[in-house]
Parts: C-alpha cells; structure tokens; sequence
C-alpha cells in the first residue's frame, strides 16, 4: 500500500473505533449513568452533529494550512476529546466530550479524501478513498468488537482510555509517513469560489443523497445491540463476536464499492443503495431468526460500506473546479447528519412509534428516496444538456 494511504488508514482507524464502538456499549453506558437506551443512543447523534458542525467549519479555517499540519492536529482534537470521554463523570459532559471528539473527524476524512485522490492514478482515485476508509473497516472489524469486550469486562471508560492510546499512535504514524510534498494545500482558489462550488444544485443533492442513506443504516446499527438481544434473543455477551461480522461485511463493501465507482461512477452509487435498501427491508424479518440475523448484521455493513466510495467521489466530481476538499469535508458531514437523524429516527420509532420490531422497514425507505433524487438530478443534467446543444 501506498505509504500515504497507509498513513491515512491508521488515522481513519482511529476515528472508527470511537465512532462506532459506542453501539456496543448502549446498554453499559444507559445502566451506568442512569438513562434510557434511547438517551444514550443520542450520544451517537451528538458525535454526528459534532461532525456537521466541525466539518465546515475547521476545513475553512484550516483551508491555508498544509495538509499534513491539518490532519495531525486533527488527530490531536481527536485524541484529547476521547481522553475527556474517559473521565467525564455525568451524561452531559460525556455528551459535550463526545462532540468534541467530533469535531476532527468531517474535516479529516474530508482532507484525507483529497490527499488520497492525489497520490494515484485517475482511475483509481475511487478505489484510493476506499483503502483510506480501509481504517473504518479494521476499526469494525477487531476495534469494536475488541473495544465492546474491554467494556463490557472492565466498564465502558476503559475503552475510550484504550482509543485515546490509539489516538497517540496515529498521531506519531501520520507524522512519520504521511510525506509533505503529497500534502502541499491548494491556495489558488478563493473562499467566495469555493462555496460557490458547493452551492451547485448537484452537490447539494449529492450531500441530500448521502444523508439519507446513512440515516436508513444507523437508525438500525445504532440499536443493534437492543435488535440482537431482544428480538433475536442472544445473550449480550454474543453481541460484541456478532459485531465482527458487520465488520468483516464493511471490508468487503468497502473495496467491492470502490471497484465499482472506478468503472462506472453513477450506476455505481444506484446499484449500491437499492442494494442497502433490499437488505435492510429483508433485515426486518431476519432478525426473528438466530442464523439469518447473523448473517443479516454481514450484509449490512457490505451493503453500508459499498455506498461509501460511490458516494465521496461523486460529490468530488460534482465539486470538480474549485471547493474540492470543502465538499469533501461536507460529504463527511453528511454521512454524520444521516447517522444523527438515523439514531434520532429509530429513538423515536423506539419510544413513541410501532416499536423496535419495525425499525429495519422504516428504514428501508430512505435509500429508496435517495435513488430518486440521484434520477432526479441526472434527468435535471441531461435537460439542461440538451438545451445548451
């Protein structure tokens, strides 16, 4: 692997686990601080709003820097907001650490996104982000299930004590391997163009696209301990070996996602969300069955991870010309404003709908409208198309 990417991987890792490490510890943190299942799910939400708000923000701030200055730093905000997750004593202030924390990650797979594109080929440039998020998926793969374990053996503050020391190790590997000359900022551009370049009709309904999607998938992965436990019937102590496979399922989407986008970019972004809508639809009956349950949570992360490349290097193509790493970071943002209203939607399907039993076939839904916006957008291109003839 290219030592950048590599370098990129690690710090993505990093950011995965304390990301998504959180859904297997639900049920820990809700007994351990006195609040529903639905009141901890929103710590998923404050670590995406986080995201929404840090992501615009730190990339504009930052857009003079050298790459490699921003995306270290990036990792330090990181790594210090998971020491304060640690030690926070009450729901408020691990909810106040946990956006904290947030703030890094927009940005830095929003950077990371760009600084990958442009160390390969043109036409690997889809499979290139797909090994940067190569980090997500080994984060999935052994860090949440390992970071489940650890909490549910020694307390849930012993994981994020464990990913604040991941945090320290990016840090030194980004410093180390991630070259300056590959990581020189684009200063040519002014700020005025850029968000006029974000401001197109196509980016904007890129970004709609991508958090409609990821809604659907975490208003399930986000109570997919409660799923596995109250309507699949296993015992909590299977859900962190369960999890490994959701893990194993995002490796495999990752790349397949990757490798589709590289041949044929929009066919690319449909295909893999009607597949994420069939697979959550079917999810609703699989998950009455032990066997099918287990594979069901596999083909979940396949089918969530395969939209990711997809969906990043459209919204990059869409931004073609100018605002490249501020629609990148926004794209970032909107997988997190999916995950947000994805954990907010099934809290409220939960607590005030038709229960935890039809939270997969609700969910379904939303990457269906997201096709339609994609046929929506390409039809509105191809008129205006015509017209310029």
């Amino acid at each position: 692997m290219n030592l950048a990417l590599f370098a990129l991987a690690v710090g993505a890792f990093g950011i995965g686990v304390t990301e998504f490490v959180i859904m297997g510890l639900l049920l820990d943190i809700s007994q351990d601080l006195g609040v529903s299942i639905a009141l901890a799910g929103l710590l998923i939400s404050g670590y995406a709003i986080g995201v929404v708000i840090g992501a615009p923000c730190l990339t504009m701030l930052t857009r003079r820097w050298p790459r490699k200055k921003i995306l270290i730093g990036l990792m330090i905000i990181f790594t210090l907001g998971n020491l304060a997750c640690a030690i926070a004593p009450t729901y408020a202030l691990l909810m106040i650490a946990r956006i904290l924390t947030a703030f890094a990650h927009g940005t830095f797979f929003g950077v990371g996104s760009v600084v990958a594109t442009s160390v390969v080929a043109p036409n690997k440039r889809a499979s290139a982000i797909a090994l940067m998020f190569t980090g997500l998926t080994v984060a999935t793969i052994l860090g949440v299930p390992l970071g489940t374990w650890i909490g549910q053996i020694l307390g849930w503050r012993a994981t994020f004590w464990v990913v604040t020391a991941v945090g320290a190790i990016a840090i030194v590997v980004l410093s180390v391997f991630l070259p300056k000359q590959t990581v020189v900022a684009d200063t040519s551009a002014h700020w005025k163009t850029e968000l006029q370049a974000i401001a197109r009709r196509s980016v904007f309904l890129g970004l709609l696209t991508t958090a409609l999607g990821y809604a659907g998938v975490f208003a399930v992965f986000t109570y997919i301990a409660p799923i596995l436990t109250q309507i699949s019937g296993f015992p909590k102590s299977e859900v962190s070996a369960i999890l490994l496979l959701f893990g194993l399922g995002l490796a495999g989407g990752n790349l397949l996602g990757g490798k589709l986008a590289d041949k044929q970019l929009l066919p690319a972004v449909i295909k893999t969300f009607f597949l994420l809508a069939v697979v959550l639809s079917l999810m609703g009956f699989a998950a009455h069955n032990k066997v099918l349950a287990i594979l069901f949570v596999g083909l979940l992360g396949a089918s969530a991870f395969a939209t990711v490349a997809p969906l990043q290097m459209w919204v990059l193509e869409k931004a073609a010309g100018g605002g490249l790493e501020l629609a990148s970071s926004l794209n970032i943002a909107a997988f997190n404003l999916g995950n947000a209203l994805g954990a907010g939607l099934g809290g409220m399907i939960i607590d005030h709908g038709p229960g935890l039993n039809a939270l997969c076939w609700i969910a379904a839904v939303l990457p269906l409208i997201g096709i339609v916006i994609i046929l929506f957008d390409r039809r509105l291109n191809h008129e205006y198309a015509s017209r310029m003839v």
